[in-house]
């Protein structure tokens, strides 16, 4: 079966940021490259980024999911715009898994919708992390 895995892109904050969601998931990074590892004849395509940047990192979230990203500077770009454009939907194991990640991923962020029971069944809320992307943590009460 084919698995379908999240790729973020920062503008030059991707190291800070999942060094953030290392901490949030309790996971270690499965690979870290730099741009300072491109070849010369690459480099080209990447003007704004400097030896220091993340040209790809993976965190192992599960079995079945990778959290990956980058920096692709864009000298333009002056705020993160990230969470206009999609959300990480994350279903915790548990109502006390939901909390951590809810709580640890709100942290000088800002919450959108209080995680609580909804009505559709759901443990559910929405936060903005503060690198400016969108979360949707989830653990579904219905004990099927």
């Amino acid at each position: 079966m084919a698995t379908v895995n999240t790729y973020l892109y920062f503008n030059g904050n991707c190291e800070k940021a999942f060094n953030f969601y290392k901490s949030v998931f309790n996971k270690e990074f499965k690979f870290i490259g730099r741009y300072k590892d491109v070849p010369e004849v690459v480099r080209p395509n990447f003007p704004h980024c400097e030896d220091q940047h993340i040209m790809h990192i993976g965190l192992p979230i599960s079995k079945e999911t990778m959290l990956m990203g980058a920096d692709l500077i864009d000298l333009s770009e002056k705020e993160n715009n990230t969470a206009k454009h999609f959300s990480l939907f994350v279903h915790a194991d548990s109502r006390e898994e939901a909390d951590r990640l809810f709580s640890s991923l709100a942290q000088e962020g800002e919450i959108k919708l209080p995680i609580s029971e909804q009505f559709w069944g759901s443990y559910y809320g929405i936060c903005l992390d503060k690198f400016g992307v969108n979360w949707k943590i989830s653990f579904s009460l219905d004990p099927d």
